[in-house]
C-alpha cells in the first residue's frame, strides 16, 4: 500500500548520519527512498574520495536494503567539477581560500540533487545535516542551528535559499552525535561504526598542494615574503599555499614568530608580520544570502561565524547594497577572504555571504 505521508529522498552517504535520518523518517511515516551521488575525484584515485568511495556506495546500498527502501545512484561528477572543483581553483587562484562544501551545498546537493528527487516523486530533500527548520505562520522557513552544539551544521547551509527550505527536512536537528550512534548500533545498520565524512573530500588524501600544481600551475609561482615595512624577509612557495594567521611553513629565521598577515596578488608578495600585527577588526562580506529576506534595519547586531569551526563573536553589522560590514568587538585573527561569514540572531541563521575584504588600516 502505497503512504499517503508525503515522500521523502534521503541523500545518503554511506555514513551513519544520513543512514540514521531515513530510519527516523520511516518511523515516522514517510514514503522514503535512498539517493547517493558520485562526485567527481581525482582520475585514478577514487577510492580515496572521502564522500563516495565504492565502499560507501555499497554501505549505502546495504543501508537501504535493511531499512527496505528504494536505491539510487546518481553521477553528479561532470556536474560537480564544473560547479565545485573549478570554481576551487580558480578562488585559489584569486588568493582566496574557498570552503567547496558550501558551494556543493547550494549548487549540487540542493540543486542538482534535490531537483532529480523531485523527478523520482519526492516532496521532500532530507541529509543527514545537524540543523533545523521551522515554519512559521507566513509558510516561511526559518534555519536554526543544530540542538548539539559540537556538531552544529548551520553554516554549511547558510546559503540555501527559500525555495530550498521549503523542500528540506532535517531529521537529526534535535538529536546529538552519541545518540545518533547509539540509533545505529540498535537498528544494526552496516554505517554505524564509519567514521565522519571530512571536508575537500573530492581530494581524498592528495595534497591540496600537488592538486593545485597540476590544476592551475600558473597560480603556483615561487614570490618573496615581506614584512609590512616592505623588508624581504625569505621565499614562499606559491601564493595558494598559504592562508591568512599561517605560522608554520614559512621558513623564516626570525627572533619571535611570524603569521602571514595578508597577500599582494598583483605582485605575487606574501605579507607576514608579528602576532599583534595579525587582528583585525572589520571585515566586508557579500551579497548576503538572507534566508528571510533582507532585515528591515541597515544596521544591527548579531553573532557571526567567520569559519565552520570558528567560535561565534558578537558584531555590528552594517548593510549596504546587499554586502554586510562587520564589526567586531574584539580583532579577529582568521578572517579570510573566500571563507563565508555567517550571522546569527540567536540560534537563528540569519544569513551569510563569503568576506571579499577587510580594512587594511585595520590591524590590531
Amino acid at each position: 500500500m502505497t503512504s499517503d505521508r508525503p515522500r521523502v529522498a534521503v541523500g545518503l552517504s554511506g555514513g551513519v548520519d544520513s543512514s540514521v535520518a531515513a530510519a527516523l523518517l520511516l518511523e515516522q511515516g514517510y514514503s522514503v527512498i535512498g539517493i547517493m551521488l558520485r562526485l567527481w575525484s581525482i582520475p585514478g584515485q577514487e577510492e580515496d574520495n572521502r564522500c563516495c568511495t565504492p565502499d560507501a556506495m555499497a554501505v549505502a546500498r546495504r543501508v537501504a536494503a535493511k531499512l527496505g527502501i528504494p536505491f539510487y545512484a546518481l553521477d553528479a561528477g561532470p556536474l560537480f567539477y564544473q560547479h565545485v572543483v573549478q570554481n576551487f581553483i580558480q578562488e585559489y587562484a584569486a588568493g582566496q581560500t574557498p570552503n567547496p562544501c558550501l558551494l556543493c551545498n547550494r549548487t549540487i546537493r540542493w540543486g542538482y540533487m534535490l531537483e532529480q528527487a523531485q523527478n523520482l516523486g519526492a516532496d521532500y530533500l532530507a541529509t543527514g545535516h545537524y540543523a533545523r527548520t521551522h515554519k512559521d505562520s507566513n509558510g516561511q522557513i526559518h534555519l536554526l542551528r543544530g540542538l548539539d552544539v559540537h556538531k552544529d551544521q548551520s553554516y554549511v547551509l547558510s546559503l540555501l535559499n527559500q525555495s530550498q527550505l521549503q523542500h528540506t527536512i532535517f531529521p537529526l536537528g534535535h538529536l546529538t552525535k552519541p545518540e545518533v550512534r547509539q540509533r545505529a548500533a540498535q537498528l544494526g545498520l552496516a554505517a554505524a561504526d564509519r567514521p565522519d565524512s571530512q571536508d575537500l573530500c573530492f581530494l581524498g588524501d592528495a595534497d591540496y598542494r600537488d592538486f593545485l600544481r597540476s590544476s592551475a600551475p600558473e597560480s603556483v609561482q615561487p614570490g618573496p615574503i615581506l614584512n609590512r615595512q616592505g623588508q624581504q624577509l625569505g621565499l614562499h612557495q606559491g601564493l595558494p599555499f598559504y592562508t591568512l594567521g599561517q605560522r608554520k611553513g614559512l621558513r623564516i629565521a626570525a627572533p619571535e614568530p611570524l603569521y602571514v598577515i595578508s597577500k599582494n596578488i598583483e605582485r605575487n608578495e606574501l605579507i607576514v608580520g608579528r602576532a599583534d600585527e595579525l587582528g583585525r577588526r572589520n571585515l566586508v562580506a557579500g551579497p548576503i544570502n538572507w534566508i528571510l529576506g533582507e532585515p528591515s534595519a541597515a544596521q544591527f547586531d548579531a553573532v557571526v561565524k567567520i569559519r565552520y569551526k570558528s567560535s561565534l563573536m558578537r558584531a555590528h553589522i552594517t548593510i549596504h547594497d546587499n554586502h554586510a560590514h562587520m564589526a567586531f568587538q574584539t580583532p579577529l585573527r582568521d578572517i579570510t577572504p573566500g571563507q563565508v561569514a555567517v550571522m546569527y540572531n540567536g540560534d537563528e541563521v540569519l544569513g551569510g555571504g563569503i568576506i571579499s575584504a577587510w580594512d587594511e588600516e585595520d590591524a590590531a
